[in-house]
Parts: structure tokens; C-alpha cells; sequence
């Protein structure tokens, strides 16, 4: 019998005790996971891409302990290496199909690289990412404005990015 499928709640709560009480990375990637939704939802994703994009936007920084650890450093080429043995880990007994699974490895190991976006729920998790990334790392308005042009291709994403960061503003 096929084990029901993991709701999306359910792999928020996983990932919540996964983190071991680090309240950073929980909400870091409740933020991205946030916009990630908000976003998703705007641009009109179907279920199964809004359930992918979801799903990596809660695990997409799986890695960051296991790197802090290892390489102390949360480098994004060491989280996309160590992400995806991580994921597919995690989500074994999801009830999640073998396809679903590897979008959400793919996602997570690929979440730091800009030049290979093959997909909406890819261009999205990067952009959620981004706008969370830009707060708490306190990114100049000159490299908002330049990842603006770069990176950010969605409607939501642009007017999120500009709303919060006031970088259309003259």
C-alpha cells in the first residue's frame, strides 16, 4: 500500500525539528518559504509545481548545519553539495512520487545557481531567496538594483523586491 502523501504542514513541522531549535535557520527558511508560496500562488503554478516549490523553499537550506559543522561555512556551493543527499533522505517516506522527489533534490542543489534556471518553480524559489537573503544580510541598494536586472523575472517577485526595498524608488 502507498504511504499518503506528506502535506506541506507536515514537511514544515519535519524540517522545524530537523533544525534542532536553530531559530535562524527556521525562520530563514519560513521567510522564503512565505514568499516562495506568495509568489508561486501570484504567477498561477499548477498544484504539483506549487507543492515542489514549496517544499524546496522549507528545505533548501537543509545543509547549513551539516556544513557549519564540516567546512565551517554555509558557502552555497557547499549547501547545494551536501543538500541533495540530504533531501532525498528526508523525504523518503514522504508518500511523495520519485519524480516530485527528485525536482525538490534538484531545487535544493541548485538553489545558489543563477545561470541554470530551467523552470517557474526554480526562477521562484531563487527570488524568494533573494528577498530574504537581501534583509538579513543587509545587501546595498546598488546590488538589489543589479540582482533586480539579473535575476528577478516574475511580476510577484519584481513588485515584492521593489516594494519592500523602495529600489524603484529615485
Amino acid at each position: 500500500m502507498m504511504k499518503k502523501e506528506m502535506t506541506i504542514a507536515e514537511i514544515l513541522v519535519k524540517m522545524v525539528e530537523h533544525s534542532d531549535g536553530n531559530l535562524h535557520d527556521i525562520q530563514h527558511f519560513l521567510k522564503v518559504y512565505g514568499y516562495a508560496k506568495t509568489i508561486g500562488e501570484c504567477e498561477g503554478l499548477s498544484e504539483y509545481e506549487q507543492k515542489v516549490l514549496e517544499t524546496a523553499a522549507i528545505l533548501h537550506d537543509i545543509a547549513c548545519p551539516l556544513c557549519r559543522k564540516k567546512y565551517g561555512s554555509t558557502n552555497g556551493k557547499y549547501q547545494e553539495m551536501e543538500g541533495t543527499g540530504l533531501t532525498e533522505a528526508f523525504l523518503e517516506d514522504s508518500g511523495f512520487s520519485q519524480k516530485m522527489i527528485q525536482r525538490v533534490v534538484f531545487l535544493v542543489g541548485h538553489h545558489h545557481t543563477i545561470d541554470q534556471i530551467d523552470g517557474l518553480d526554480y526562477q521562484i524559489l531563487l527570488e524568494a531567496d533573494y528577498l530574504v537573503n537581501a534583509a538579513e544580510s543587509g545587501y546595498s541598494v546598488e546590488n538589489i538594483r543589479n540582482m533586480e536586472e539579473k535575476l528577478f523575472k516574475t511580476h510577484t517577485g519584481k513588485t515584492l523586491l521593489r516594494s519592500i526595498y523602495r529600489c524603484g524608488d529615485e
